[in-house]
């Protein structure tokens, strides 16, 4: 009899290859729409695409085989050379929910609330993020707010 655990580990490990296929799938469909020749062995789009976004060819092999879902800096790179907000493929790739990256259109939190937004830096310090790494956290936090945010 199977353990509660191990069952539960499946019914995990069978939702992510789901995730992992659709989102392949969905990668490959703008691949080829971009032009890039990832049907014929000899084509080289998996190549190329992986050098387009200065990323290994492994990482892009892997997903289109389905083996792996990429890390967020392959991603970052893929959806910069696709054209794709970063905010979608981080939400087609299951990693984030649209709850969890709302779209920001300019408008105040609810409550009648009349502070300012703060700075990706401000939030960094709010946070507690370390010194040595509140720069970086900025350079990353700026990729998901709206040109100008």
């Amino acid at each position: 009899m199977a353990s509660s655990s191990r069952v539960g580990a499946r019914a995990d490990h069978n939702f992510r290859a789901a995730g992992l296929d659709g989102f392949a799938g969905w990668i490959e469909g703008l691949l080829r729409a971009r032009g890039y020749d990832i049907d014929s062995p000899r084509g080289g789009g998996r190549s190329k695409l992986a050098d387009d976004a200065g990323v290994h060819r492994a990482a892009v092999s892997r997903l289109l085989q389905r083996q792996s879902m990429p890390d967020l800096e392959t991603m970052r790179r893929i959806a910069a050379v696709l054209g794709v907000p970063l905010r979608e493929m981080l939400i087609r790739s299951g990693r984030l929910t649209e709850a969890d990256l709302p779209v920001s259109d300019g408008v105040r939190p609810a409550g009648g609330e009349n502070r300012p937004w703060l700075s990706a830096e401000e939030a960094a310090l709010r946070m507690g993020v370390p010194p040595e790494l509140r720069e970086l956290f900025a350079k990353v936090a700026q990729q998901f707010l709206p040109e100008g945010g």
